[in-house]
């Protein structure tokens, strides 16, 4: 089962065995390691992954996550 967990401006921590990520071309993207972390700070370097660059930019989200 995937699990992705929002950080507090940090980026999103996904979790699980079974996710794919796929570019807008729809090509799969093969992460380095799990779990794996997507930048929301677009500081990052390694987009879409995170390099921990939302700490140098002093990345505020923001507000909360929206539940529907």
């Amino acid at each position: 089962m995937a699990k992705i967990r929002v950080r507090d401006n940090g980026p999103l921590l996904v979790e699980g065995e079974d996710v794919t990520l796929c570019d807008a071309s729809g090509e799969e993207i093969v992460p380095d390691r799990r779990p794996f972390a997507l930048c929301r700070c677009g500081a990052s370097a390694t987009k879409p992954f995170c390099d921990g660059a939302h700490g140098k930019v002093r990345f505020q989200a923001s507000g909360n996550s929206v539940r529907s």
